[in-house]
């Protein structure tokens, strides 16, 4: 692998520029870089294990922009750039990182946009194939171990992670949700709780909130009418015995019938003839093993 790199390095820089040519192409058809961009150069550093890849754009490029604010929309000629820097999968086991001198137009009002690589992922640091790694990584293992099997902050990992929820929850439809489940869990140690709203047919989550009172349901009732949800529709919960609960569906889903989980009625029952057994033990002595 280190020959292979020293080769691209050389190769690059060599005055023997068929081949140098032939090697941007190569990485270009691999990163799918399409006209107006294209790859400019190539640096691996040694030292720090890393591989650099320059891209640009070609001179007289326009690049559409549709302002979302103003509905300003248009191909529009360079009026400077900046660059840019994006963290890719990783080239064997070293980093990769996409240098780009990236345009940015004038609007008609004057305004100057920064125009978005199709590269580019949520996060201005990663590219989307990266930010795809980060999320399927997060879904197999905790956000933590994932930052330091990628050596970034899992704070870093936090933000692109509440971004793409934000957006797909925006896409959410409840429309067809009629049976739910409740149930809350504790976060970390000591009692600070959270509660967990799911779609029991579809067994997706629907809400996730801090708490564990009856606010919590009512919080769940707005958020399901946010996303085409209908709280008469509501047939069914299922929940524990907790009267936080009770209360906050009787309130929230009035037209909802309850049915008590069978864990919690399990635990309840297990209980129950534990203590009659003490009792029992204590009132006769040859049950005492």
């Amino acid at each position: 692998k280190m020959w292979f790199l020293n080769r691209v390095t050389s190769c690059i820089f060599s005055p023997k520029k068929g081949k140098a040519m032939k090697m941007l192409r190569l990485f270009e058809m691999a990163l799918s870089i399409q006209e107006p961009w294209y790859v400019k150069g190539i640096t691996f550093k040694e030292e720090e294990k890393q591989l650099d890849i320059q891209i640009d754009f070609k001179r007289g490029s326009k690049f559409y922009y549709q302002d979302e604010s103003s509905g300003q929309e248009g191909n529009y000629s360079v009026h400077d750039s900046v660059e840019k820097r994006w963290r890719h999968l990783n080239f064997f086991e070293h980093e990769c990182y996409l240098i780009c001198r990236t345009p940015r137009v004038k609007l008609p009002d004057g305004s100057v946009r920064l125009i978005s690589p199709p590269w580019a992922g949520v996060n201005s640091g990663f590219t989307l194939l990266f930010e795809a790694l980060i999320l399927e990584l997060c879904r197999n293992m905790p956000v933590a171990t994932v930052g330091r099997i990628i050596h970034e902050s899992d704070d870093k990992l936090w933000r692109i992670l509440g971004k793409y929820i934000d957006e797909s929850r925006e896409q959410c439809d409840y429309s067809m949700v009629s049976k739910v489940g409740i149930d809350e869990t504790s976060r970390a140690k000591g009692h600070d709780y959270v509660s967990l709203f799911v779609d029991l047919e579809e067994k997706r989550t629907l809400f996730i909130t801090e708490g564990k009172g009856s606010e919590t349901v009512t919080a769940f009732a707005r958020d399901l009418e946010l996303h085409q949800g209908n709280s008469e529709k509501i047939d069914g919960i299922c929940c524990d015995m907790s009267p936080a609960f009770i209360k906050g569906v009787s309130d929230s889903f009035p037209a909802a019938q309850i049915t008590f989980d069978k864990f919690h009625i399990l635990k309840l029952i297990n209980e129950a003839v534990d203590a009659v057994r003490r009792q029992e033990v204590k009132l006769h002595s040859i049950l005492k093993g």
